[in-house]
């Protein structure tokens, strides 16, 4: 089979097709021909040896596809299932991916391949980040920032669903009008001057409940002068460090969370997919898809889904 090989860790370049051996399932694990793969941010750190996994690798831990084989004692599928991939043992920027049962969970019949691809990372980390770690609550007001990603959408999709008020930034006209769409009730542009002026208008002067903040090193420090009391921030991503001014917490009984969706227990992963086949079935939750690239690909896709202005998911066709 075809599959993206790093032998050594680098730049996007580093990414290439080779030919290697078709995995076989053993006792629990599940073959799937790949039909789409996602590209994570977290793809491009791994590459870059930022997290260092041991080479050679095939990148790639979201993915949708068909069941092609199982292994002995695997119950809940069967080859010609569809299937959503949440990590796997193989990595999905391949023609097939090797996993465990429980990483292949059923896909809803309402979303395209390169949907399901789009599926488990960014909805499992906003949900995770709304319900786990922020415990947010009916009526409380949310900001979002990068609101037109993957994760964003998903933050924006799942907490309309789950009664919030949502405010959303995104860096182009386009990711703005996405971020309207899909459910935002105001949208900024966060590289206007005074877009942080315009949120604690929209909120009467209280601030937010709750941020997930994407890039940590450009705005916590910024995200703690605009909590309401008792507000929480998620960090979800960061490439860098930051200076914040401690009493901006303090004075509002405020909060500040870390989150790797790595970290879940079995229990968090079982309730965060049963939230996704909720949502992915009665039409609350929906990928978006910015963009799809044949596997060869994959290099440009490492630089484009760290580049501004994004636009929901990019995934790549084997």
């Amino acid at each position: 089979m075809k599959a993206i090989v790093v032998r050594q860790y680098g730049d996007p370049e580093v990414m290439k097709v080779e030919e290697v051996p078709t995995p076989k399932p053993a006792a629990g694990q599940v073959l799937v021909k790949v039909r789409a793969a996602g590209v994570n941010p977290a793809d491009t750190y791994a590459r870059s040896g930022l997290t260092k996994p041991s080479l050679p690798y095939t990148p790639g831990s979201d993915g949708a596809g068909v069941v092609e084989s199982v292994g002995p004692d695997v119950t809940s599928l069967r080859p010609g299932d569809r299937v959503y991939l949440a990590r796997t043992l193989s990595g999905s920027y391949a023609e097939y991916a090797l996993a465990l049962e429980a990483q292949a969970q059923r896909l809803s019949e309402k979303l395209s391949f390169p949907q399901g691809a789009g599926v488990f990372v960014p909805y499992a980390t906003a949900i995770r980040a709304l319900t786990q770690v922020a415990h947010a609550r009916p009526g409380e007001t949310l900001l979002v920032h990068g609101a037109s990603g993957g994760v964003g959408i998903a933050a924006v999709q799942a907490a309309r669903a789950m009664g919030l008020t949502v405010l959303g930034t995104a860096g182009s006209d386009r990711g703005r009008e996405l971020a309207r769409r899909e459910g935002a009730h105001h949208v900024l542009d966060h590289g206007a001057s005074g877009y942080r002026d315009e949120i604690l208008r929209l909120t009467g002067g209280t601030g937010v409940n709750l941020i997930l903040e994407m890039l940590a090193n450009v705005n916590l420090g910024a995200d703690l002068k605009l909590l309401a009391p008792h507000g929480r921030v998620v960090v979800i991503g960061s490439r860098g460090e930051v200076t914040v001014t401690p009493r901006d917490l303090m004075g509002r009984d405020a909060s500040v969370h870390g989150m790797l969706l790595w970290n879940i227990t079995a229990e968090d992963a079982a309730g965060l997919h049963a939230a996704i086949a909720a949502g992915t079935d009665n039409g609350t939750l929906r990928p978006v898809v910015g963009l799809e690239l044949p596997l060869a690909e994959a290099p440009q896709s490492h630089r484009k889904v760290l580049q501004p202005g994004a636009f929901g998911k990019i995934v790549l066709v084997p």
